[in-house]
């Protein structure tokens, strides 16, 4: 066996990388002079280094560059043209990563820097990589991992680098904020994790808040080629610190789907309650994933939310090397007000598919992603809006 030496770090250590290019289509109905369509023609580029252990501690450097490489006519957040939809993939070029970590206490990992932080299905904390910027955190995190079927994580986040960059007044959030998110495996048909979230921001004080949950996930099969499974989550959520707002309300989440044969049924339903004044926020969110992908409600209305959803899935098979592995999935949304309001409905499709690629390539895979969104619009002050994106990436 070798005996680690300081010239591991770099001996085992690793290169990583991936470019993604991203055309997003926008047509939103807006007022005069609002323009009605977007388009968007992006690049991001990420390249890291991770070391090899040395005395049980570890680095990793990423860079982060994204650009407009063709079609600009949309609203980055930060380019003025506010006249056009919203794609919030403005340019920047910056340190997405750059952590140390030492794991030499056992089944434990402490790591302090910029990382990022995606906790259970991302739905109060997660990186947003759907967007072009990475959601990062410049934070103090502990893992604990040694007892069989048990994960406790705690995080202090003291700044939150978000998907508008640098430029944006709103881009970086100066935080005191606490995590702590604990996970026992009961067994393979029920884990069960408990969570507190203590956010707190200086620039954005509307959405310090304290949040507590309980969250329930399983799966049991029902036959040789079908399975059951189901996540459940309840929380309750009120101000905290800085916040000038006074509220406590709460949020609840049910799902259940079966999947066999390469097909999965899901339905759900979401909510998360507000009172005409004040809603339940996760502003450190993977959002895109939740409440349909026309991003309409990245910010919980005044009045809550609720999803009703279904969805379904299927990987392609036995058909042919062209098609095989093939994704093709699909969600209706209709969505009300927690309390009063029609906020409309909306449907989703997409078609993935990844590649592997043959050594000796440096490239590992070809991702293609091609996505639709489509809202139609009741209550104001919303309006229809579709979606379409087309995304083709690589990964080393």
């Amino acid at each position: 066996m070798a005996q680690e030496t300081p010239e591991s770090l770099v001996n085992e250590g690793l290169f990583f990388g991936e470019l993604r290019y991203r055309y997003e289509y926008v047509d939103q109905a807006g007022p005069a002079p609002f323009a009605d369509e977007a388009r968007a023609s992006t690049v991001r580029a990420n390249l890291g280094f991770k070391t090899g252990k040395y005395k049980d501690f570890q680095a990793l450097l990423e860079t982060q560059i994204a650009a407009n490489v063709g079609a600009d006519d949309f609203n980055d957040t930060v380019n003025g043209h506010t006249r056009f939809p919203v794609v919030a993939d403005p340019d920047h070029a910056e340190i997405n990563q750059a952590w140390l970590s030492w794991t030499g206490l056992k089944g434990a990992e402490i790591k302090f820097g910029r990382q990022g932080i995606n906790l259970d299905n991302q739905r109060f904390v997660g990186t947003v990589d759907w967007r072009q910027n990475d959601q990062t955190f410049d934070s103090v995190t502990f893992n604990y991992s040694r007892l069989e079927k048990v994960n406790v994580t705690y995080g202090y986040i003291a700044n939150v680098n978000r998907v508008f960059g640098d430029k944006h007044p709103l881009g970086d959030l100066d935080s005191t904020s606490h995590i702590i998110n604990a996970s026992y495996g009961v067994a393979e048909w029920l884990k069960v994790t408990g969570y507190g979230y203590w956010l707190e921001f200086d620039r954005l004080p509307t959405r310090s808040s304290q949040s507590y949950g309980f969250r329930f996930t399983g799966k049991a099969p029902v036959d040789k080629n079908w399975a059951f499974s189901y996540e459940a989550e309840t929380a309750r959520q009120s101000d905290r610190g800085n916040n000038p707002l006074n509220y406590d309300e709460s949020y609840y989440h049910i799902a259940p789907s079966v999947s066999g044969l390469g097909l999965t049924l899901t339905a759900g339903y979401e909510v998360l309650g507000g009172d005409g004044t004040h809603a339940f926020q996760t502003p450190l969110a993977t959002l895109h994933k939740f409440n349909g992908w026309a991003d309409k409600f990245l910010d919980t209305p005044a009045t809550g939310l609720k999803d009703a959803y279904v969805g379904a899935s299927y990987k392609v098979s036995g058909v042919g090397k062209a098609m095989d592995g093939t994704t093709l999935s699909a969600a209706y949304h209709d969505f009300e007000g927690d309390k009063r309001g029609n906020l409309g409905t909306e449907f989703d499709a997409s078609i993935t598919r990844s590649f592997e690629l043959p050594k000796p390539l440096p490239i590992e895979k070809l991702n293609l992603t091609l996505k639709y969104a489509d809202y139609d619009a009741e209550d104001a002050p919303y309006t229809d809006t579709q979606k379409m994106w087309l995304q083709i990436g690589v990964s080393f």
